[in-house]
């Protein structure tokens, strides 16, 4: 047998283990011990953010945009900014198109009577004040509804039963909730006299979910409503006997035209106005149901109780300013005039809380190339928080999104959807739903992250 010579560095490679062919990775950075302390600081010990909820949700409760109680809450968060100690506190108004429930009952008439649960979504149509009585045509999935003929429904009501599954990063919201988003409106242009889904939920209870629908332009609103997971579950049983189901359905919402929302701003000055301005917040109106704690009490509170601790401290690097969004439920007037008020300031970062206030798991940023020493800062400061970091591109937010399509740089902080669609847009969101360990904890986060990005010496503001 001949003997092989190997080239000497495939000979040492062989011969060396694998662990150690690995290249090192790089050191973390070191934490800055300000971050650190005012981090774990709100950790152990913050109660703005559980004030603010509790204040909201008691004080004000349901706040439907463009109504009166949307204006108390945005007189409320006035009020409840400037005893905080912002700066430059006020109220930004503008107008929208504003829907309000009315009454709202269905029952099966046959084969098997009995009352079911539901809750008109918004922009529904209204039937008739007598009501109106139709069969149902029963679509599994919304995927069965698109595929359905046109004009097969004409004087039918449609009932689409996809079953929403609960994941910790919400991703099954928006497959789901297609059905609600714009199966009306698809139903309506097939004929259909009216719509009911299974609430786009992952409870099994008998309290409905609620939450807008859209129609194109051109196309009539036909009554629109979503049962309670449990009557949905309960009327697909009935479909599955075979026999035709009719139903009864009375919805009575009203248009009230056009009346005003608007933004509450509230501001921690920085001391270099040419770095650019940080904007954090939430939507302060919620839908009528609940009180509005976790959707979005909660996100505005725990915003808010971040950008405080920097009144309480040495001032940042850069203005850090809360603005509590009028109008993100029903199609997002108020961040619309933020944008159209504020689009040619210096924004050199936003990011938004509107999912609860279950702890934070993990974050993604979205950052300038010369800025990617942040990102990394910021994984340092979060890990001990028990967040890891993604390698997603951030983005998310209804109230951020046009800062977003500007190019603004973002930083998303997602917190657990486990439990959160249990509750979402249903009577049951109320301050109990929130766990004030798991509150702190995000504040902890947010506080955090806001010390990195309000003090980093690297540019934020993107070039245009």
């Amino acid at each position: 047998m001949k003997s092989i010579v190997l080239p000497i560095a495939l000979a040492v490679a062989l011969a060396t283990p694998l662990a150690a062919q690995r290249p090192t990775p790089p050191a973390p950075p070191p934490l800055d011990p300000q971050v650190a302390a005012m981090r774990d600081a709100a950790l152990a010990g913050d109660t703005v953010a559980w004030d603010i909820v509790e204040g909201i949700t008691t004080e004000v409760g349901p706040r439907m945009a463009g109504t009166e109680a949307e204006a108390r809450a945005r007189a409320w968060g006035l009020a409840k900014l400037t005893a905080l100690g912002f700066k430059n506190v006020r109220i930004e108004t503008t107008k929208m198109r504003t829907w309000v429930r009315g009454g709202e009952t269905a029952e099966v008439i046959s084969p098997f009577p009995q009352k079911l649960r539901l809750t008109a979504l918004g922009s529904s149509g209204a039937t008739p004040p007598e009501g109106l009585t139709a069969e149902i045509v029963y679509f599994p999935t919304f995927g069965d509804l698109q595929a359905a003929p046109d004009g097969s429904l004409k004087g039918k009501i449609a009932f689409v039963s996809n079953a929403m599954v609960a994941t910790q990063d919400g991703s099954s919201y928006g497959s789901f909730g297609s059905a609600r988003f714009v199966g009306p409106n698809l139903a309506a242009k097939k004929g259909a006299a009216a719509m009911i889904i299974r609430s786009i939920g992952s409870d099994h209870g008998r309290g409905p979910h609620t939450g807008q629908t859209n129609f194109e332009k051109g196309v009539t609103p036909i009554p629109a409503a979503a049962l309670s997971t449990s009557d949905a579950d309960n009327l697909s049983r009935m479909v599955k006997r075979g026999k035709p189901v009719t139903l009864h359905l009375t919805l009575t919402p009203r248009d009230l035209g056009m009346t005003e929302t608007g933004n509450v701003i509230g501001e921690v000055p920085g001391t270099d106005p040419a770095a650019g301005l940080i904007v954090v917040g939430g939507h302060l109106d919620s839908w009528d149901l609940g009180t509005g704690a976790i959707d979005d009490g909660a996100g505005i509170a725990i915003t808010a109780a971040a950008a405080k601790r920097f009144l309480d401290g040495p001032p940042p690097r850069r203005t850090i300013r809360v603005v509590w969004f009028g109008d993100e439920e029903t199609g997002g007037a108020g961040s619309d005039a933020y944008f159209a008020a504020h689009k040619d300031e210096p924004h050199a970062l936003a990011a938004e809380s509107d999912f609860g206030a279950d702890r934070v798991w993990r974050f993604a940023v979205a950052l300038p190339d010369g800025a990617k020493a942040v990102g990394d800062r910021l994984q340092v400061a979060l890990a001990p928080l028990g967040i890891v970091r993604s390698k997603e591109k951030a983005g998310d937010g209804a109230d951020i999104e046009p800062l977003v399509k500007a190019g603004v740089s973002v930083v998303d902080l997602n917190q657990s959807g486990t439990r959160y669609f249990d509750y979402h847009h249903t009577p049951e969101d109320t301050l109990e739903r929130i766990d004030p360990v798991q509150l702190r904890q995000n504040v902890a986060a947010w506080t955090a992250m806001l010390a990195v990005v309000a003090n980093a010496p690297e540019a934020l503001v993107k070039p245009k």
